[in-house]
């Protein structure tokens, strides 16, 4: 990965294609960034990870009324998917009752995904990414949605009202902070004090995820 523009100490970063990957398609509403006019704009969109013999791109879609349809040619652009996080209390550090050296801190996963943004204005092209983008946030469910559901003059002028987003990727980076910088003693005290808080199970599983490994690498 060259060239990172994110602040990362080693000990956190992530340099895993399928850890990236996986964390656009589990947190999909991404933050893309641009710079326009005379300053940066940012926008929260869902985006679906696709792939072609080009490579990789991001799709999404945005109502024409969005200043981003307005757009001509291509666009350097950023866009950031903010994995699971929270906040970590000095409490739950073992070491806390033996010298009180230690302060709060917030652990979280990011992929940051670097591009070249265009606007697709192509009726066609932007309903086959409402398909993907419906079926991707749909699948699992006991009684999925489908595009097909709701009649097809509604869809046609809604998917007429929009225009498509494609981001040709050119690069990605990650930082997956689990309070690896710890000490074993402050790790282990941490998944334990982690199984008795309300906290999300998904970031507790991935605190668990990332210190099981970090314990093994020891």
């Amino acid at each position: 990965m060259d060239n990172p523009v994110m602040y990362c100490p080693d000990i956190f970063r992530d340099n895993d294609p399928d850890s990236l990957r996986a964390r656009i398609k589990g947190h999909p509403l991404g933050t893309l960034v641009i710079q326009h006019g005379d300053g940066l704009e940012a926008n929260h969109i869902p985006f679906v990870l696709a792939s072609d013999e080009q490579g990789e791109q991001l799709h999404a879609h945005v109502p024409r009324a969005n200043p981003l349809s307005q757009l001509t040619g291509s666009h350097p652009a950023l866009v950031i998917f903010h994995g699971t996080q929270g906040y970590i209390t000095p409490s739950w550090y073992a070491t806390k009752a033996e010298h009180g050296q230690v302060v709060p801190t917030w652990n979280y996963a990011v992929t940051h995904v670097h591009g070249v943004l265009r606007v697709r204005d192509d009726a066609q092209w932007v309903l086959r990414q409402i398909r993907q983008l419906t079926r991707q946030q749909e699948q699992g469910r006991d009684l999925p949605w489908a595009v097909d559901d709701a009649p097809s003059d509604y869809i046609d002028r809604l998917a007429g009202a929009l225009v498509g987003l494609e981001i040709r990727i050119h690069r990605m980076e990650g930082k997956n902070k689990a309070s690896q910088n710890q000490p074993s003693a402050n790790r282990s005290s941490l998944l334990s004090a982690l199984k008795d808080e309300p906290l999300s199970d998904a970031f507790s599983r991935h605190m668990a995820n990332t210190l099981s490994v970090k314990e093994g690498s020891s």
